[in-house]
């Protein structure tokens, strides 16, 4: 893999770049040597900004991480990075469902071209009638339901609208805005 280190509002001295490499040799692992990390170093105000884009495949992996201290944050963008490359390597497991896929080095990147191509699959497709409501008798049919959110026709506002449940167990109003050009 290639590297572009580039530095915004900052100086980049030699030791900085080198700790750079040093920590996103990791990612060599994973990526073949025609793909290029774009890796961006910017202070804001008291702020020390990293930012590394790895465009591949149509694809992108993207990770910005802050904090006091440009050294201690390089650790957490390349972890921000390989999180990304284990969910795609996931992604590609239960797709062919094989177990060949141990490794994500070119063979990977293969295993993604083949796959990119893709598209999403809608798998089955639900008609029901609309009847007027508020949000607070939205959430009961939906709990009567049993699901997780809630397509309704709100009588107030006269929209469409959705209720969902939260993880901590509240819920939420999804309330749709068009945007007048």
């Amino acid at each position: 893999m290639k590297y572009n280190i580039n530095g915004k509002n900052i100086e980049l001295t030699s030791a900085l770049e080198n700790a750079v490499e040093e920590k996103i040799v990791k990612l060599d692992k994973y990526f073949n040597d025609n793909v290029t990390a774009q890796v961006t170093l910017s202070v804001e105000k008291l702020s020390h900004i990293i930012e590394i884009t790895i465009p591949f495949n149509g694809s992108v992996l993207r990770a910005e991480v802050e904090g006091k201290n440009m050294y201690n944050i390089m650790d957490d963008a390349v972890a921000v990075i390989e999180k990304q490359v284990n969910k795609f390597k996931n992604k590609i497991k239960s797709k062919h469902r094989t177990g060949a896929v141990n490794q994500l080095a070119p063979s990977f990147l293969q295993e993604v071209e083949e796959t990119a191509d893709d598209n999403i699959k809608i798998d089955k497709t639900k008609k029901f009638a609309i009847k007027p409501m508020n949000a607070e008798e939205a959430v009961l049919q939906m709990e009567l339901v049993g699901h997780n959110f809630f397509v309704f026709f709100d009588s107030d506002s006269e929209d469409v609208n959705v209720v969902y449940k939260r993880k901590n167990g509240t819920y939420g109003l999804i309330e749709p805005v068009f945007d007048e050009e």
